[in-house]
């Protein structure tokens, strides 16, 4: 761990200031107030009426999808170039509009990490973008306290006057992640207690993740009030579309696609939200969209995450809910959805090293194996490989295993790797881990194509119903759809990943061991090697990506059923083609085919051959010019130079590149999770065999770091118990706060694009204590945003007091509103807020002194953090 970075080249001195290329996302609110360029116009020559801005609208071919036209659009794309400056202690990210106009300075040594977040796909269907959630300046007029400094008023200067994340897209994936681990390199970690461990930075940090799944509606927008026309909503079902809009603390995330018709909606759409500051509220709002209409809102569904227990999947119906005339609230429909939400304590990877000598004792597919079958642990497979790419010994295990059960198997040739084994597992988790830029290239475009123009295609009579010329038509437009996709997966044969060309070749090699072609016999076999390659990747990588292109990301939402069909039976044909059949087809009617299939065997053997061959030198189309690889190293060598002056906490807090991997966090689930599990051994018959004592032993390594996380935790407690005892003089900073040489921001509560407001300090309540990984919900920002310790060096100014300051006059004129757009594009925009009762608090608030008795509130509530880590 310690050396991670020393793997790259380094140079004698780190550069200063990083450049890059960029598209930026600009609101037409801040469009409106940049400087127009000036233009050259004769006096004859007549004015646009559309104005000069209609050239920045932008409908780039490059991304996801051709969305409909005439969308509200509340924005657009503008090519930008972002420049990251440090000086000194402090960190400027500048952002230029036509290499001169300055359109934002983020102060990014104020951020907080998880204010720096990968944006999700479905929010403007473009990859690769990453949101910056930070305060505006706040204008010195202000009545303030006087002893704020310069840096304590905002996290940003931008000219023009919002307060909406930033969203910059990169070229590509590599360049997203190399900024995204820069700029946290800057950012301030979210640690705990550092004054009890200063040689590691402190005690322990805090990650946090949501896992979503909208499957299904019912009911929706179906109510008594509906039917009477109640807020201006006919009964006119057929004609409207429904969408939802998922909010995070108040930030809309993400957004779900739009189904016709109201009642019953399926999605089946899943989001992942890492890395989230502290949990508040989960909203899932309901829109309904007509043509010709102002999109309004159906109802939304509140979710309080506090109330979760971390590391459980819940599924289940919750109610769509309206707000009332009187106050009351009415349901309209329901929501099925899936959740899971983890919040872990990451101690330092010191505290782990026994658990890396238990990992590394037997193959990290072993443990896959054995946990998931002793302890019914499904959902820690991505972490142990996690932890293996990190290692680099990734490839080398699979070939281990992979020689291991081919030479002990006795299945049939016929049915080799079919069946779901640890090996299948594992070498699909390597393909989605190394294959993504592959499988886009292979199959993205034209997929998406397909999708776009909406292609029906139905070759069964039965079916269709139709006659046998349309039948015909039909089988046409399969093989030339057929062709189109194999030209395309074809073209990019080179551009393979070495990673999985090597496991390739390991299949293919020990398959042609195992089984040697017999030339007596009639089936001898000779093309079995090439379909122990094809059933990797094509039927458990490129196929299922045809058929259900939203799980890969490749297109947004189920697909239609028409143009599911259609992907299917295309997946059919490529798939007799990959299993290099051409006389075989079950159907009958899918015998028109067959000269596509034998026309294209000859190629298929080529690919097969090509992707099982590593190569020495990646091709040069994966790795871009040369240019963007000397910044992206300029990059890399900078964070190896930080991060060894970085204490330890605050190093590993940096996400390792290239794949943003952070190996005590990966450890941190895996222990939770087998303590959880571990209840598992209990309520089973113990054989007292050699995978029996390695899970014991790999269950008691978990504990014992449990236990220093619980020790870790206690000493955190009691120190904050003797101090809340202290008088409390908030002008001198504490021993921690002046060790630990942090700079200290303001209370940060919620970000809102409506309103940013300051308050007094509400009267808090004691409460009991609960879980630390679930704070008990109160009303009050200030106990939603308490987590585990309530003290962080990054925000140990207003921990301390532990206390939140909210004003009723808000610092901008702007009042709450709704703002949706009839369907997600490429220039739409997040709506950052929704309308409520009240105006939503921004995250920005200034510290004050508390009271005796929130003091003592605080202390109290932290004494009951061990019971709630015992209890998860």
């Amino acid at each position: 761990m310690s050396n991670t970075w020393d793997n790259y080249p380094a140079s004698s001195e780190p550069p200063r200031e990083f450049l890059v290329s960029v598209e930026l996302y600009v609101s037409n609110a801040a469009g409106a107030t940049l400087r127009k360029p000036l233009t050259n116009r004769k006096k004859g020559d007549k004015r646009d009426s559309a104005g000069e801005d209609v050239k920045l609208k932008e409908r780039s071919s490059s991304n996801w999808l051709s969305l409909q036209k005439g969308l509200n659009g509340t924005g657009h794309w503008r090519p930008a170039t972002c420049k990251l400056l440090e000086e000194g202690e402090r960190c400027l990210l500048n952002v230029y509009l036509d290499e001169s106009i300055l359109f934002q300075t983020v102060y990014v040594h104020l951020l907080n990490q998880t204010d720096i977040r990968q944006a999700d796909n479905s929010l403007f269907y473009r990859k690769d973008c990453v949101g910056i959630f930070c305060i505006a300046w706040v204008p010195l007029l202000l009545n303030l306290p006087n002893k704020l400094t310069a840096r304590h008023r905002g996290q940003r200067w931008t000219s023009s006057h919002t307060a909406e994340p930033l969203y910059i897209q990169f070229p590509n994936s590599d360049t997203s992640s190399t900024w995204q681990a820069l700029l946290k390199s800057y950012a301030i970690p979210e640690i705990y207690g550092r004054w009890f461990f200063p040689m590691d930075g402190g005690s322990y940090r805090m990650w946090r993740q949501v896992e979503l799944t909208v499957i299904q509606g019912r009911n929706i927008g179906l109510s008594g009030a509906l039917h009477q026309g109640t807020d201006g909503m006919e009964n006119d079902g057929a004609d409207v579309d429904i969408s939802c809009e998922i909010h995070l603390n108040d930030i809309l995330c993400s957004r779900t696609t739009t189904k016709r018709g109201l009642g019953s909606s399926d999605w089946h759409e899943s989001f992942t939200f890492p890395g989230l500051p502290p949990f508040e509220n989960l909203e899932i709002v309901v829109w309904r969209e007509k043509k010709l209409s102002k999109p309004i809102i159906l109802g939304i569904t509140r979710i309080a995450l506090a109330n979760f227990r971390r590391g459980d999947t819940v599924e289940g119906w919750f109610p769509v809910l309206q707000t009332g005339s009187i106050g009351t609230e009415v349901q309209f429909g329901e929501l099925r959805l899936k959740i899971r939400v983890d919040e872990e304590i990451i101690l330092p990877y010191s505290c782990y090293k026994g658990l890396m000598t238990t990992c590394n004792s037997r193959s990290f597919l072993d443990w896959m194996s054995d946990l998931e079958s002793r302890l019914k642990l499904k959902n820690i497979s991505s972490h142990l490989m996690s932890i293996a790419v990190a290692t680099n010994v990734v490839i080398d295990q699979v070939q281990q295993y992979a020689t291991r059960e081919v030479e002990n198997t006795s299945t049939s040739h016929q049915t080799l790797f079919r069946g779901n084994t640890t090996l299948t597992k594992t070498i699909e988790l390597c393909m989605t881990w190394y294959g993504k830029a592959f499988l886009e290239a292979s199959i993205g475009n034209v997929l998406r194509r397909l999708c776009a123009e909406k292609i029906a295609i139905e070759v069964d009579p039965m079916r269709s119903g139709k006659g046998t010329r349309d039948v015909e038509k039909n089988v046409e437009q399969l093989k030339y759809w057929c062709q189109e996709f194999w030209n395309q997966i074809y073209s990019v044969r080179t551009e393979c990943p070495n990673e999985m060309r090597i496991l390739f070749k390991t299949i293919r090699k020990l398959v042609e061991q195992r089984y040697r072609p017999d030339p007596a016999s009639i089936d001898n076999n000779a093309h079995l090697p090439w379909q122990s390659v094809s059933a990797f990747c094509f039927l458990r990588f490129i196929v299922p990506a045809i058929l259900h292109p939203h799980l890969f990301g490749l297109c947004p939402g189920l697909p239609s059923l028409p143009v599911q069909r259609s992907l299917t039976l295309i997946a059919k044909v490529i798939q007799s083609l990959a299993n290099l059949n051409s006389n075989l087809q079950k159907e009958s009617f899918m015998r028109g085919v067959q000269d596509f299939l034998k026309d294209s065997l000859p190629a298929m053997i080529d690919y097969l051959a090509v992707v099982s061959t590593p190569i020495d030198v990646p091709p040069s189309s994966v790795l871009g010019d040369a240019m963007n690889r000397h910044d992206r190293l300029n990059v890399v060598n900078a964070l190896r130079h930080r991060t060894r002056k970085m204490k330890v906490l605050d190093k590993e807090a940096v996400p390792m590149l290239p794949h943003l991997l952070d190996v005590p966090k990966h450890l941190a689930i895996i222990t939770s999770a087998v303590i959880r599990g571990s209840r598992e051994l209990t309520t089973r018959p113990r054989t007292g065999d050699e995978v029996d004592l390695a899970v014991e032993e790999f269950c008691s390594t978990c504990f014992e770091v449990e236990e220093e996380a619980l020790l870790r935790v206690s000493q955190l407690a009691t120190k904050l118990a003797s101090e809340s005892r202290r008088p409390f003089n908030h002008d001198s900073p504490s021993k921690d706060e002046q060790s630990s040489g942090a700079i200290q921001p303001f209370r940060l509560s919620e970000v809102s694009s409506t309103v940013v407001s300051t308050s007094a300090p509400p009267n808090r309540q004691r409460r009991s204590s609960r879980p630390s990984t679930a704070p008990s919900p109160t009303a009050s920002n200030t106990s939603r945003r308490q987590i585990i310790t309530g003290e962080s060096s990054s925000i140990s100014t207003w921990t301390s007091s532990g206390t939140v300051l909210s004003e009723q006059k808000s610092w901008t004129a702007i009042g709450p509103r709704q703002l949706h757009t009839k369907a997600p594009s490429t220039d739409s925009v997040p709506a950052f807020g929704i309308k409520r009762d009240s105006p939503i608090p921004i995250r920005l608030l200034p510290p004050t002194e508390p009271s005796a008795d929130t003091i003592d509130d605080l202390g109290k509530r932290k004494k009951g953090l061990l019971r709630g880590i015992l209890r998860r």
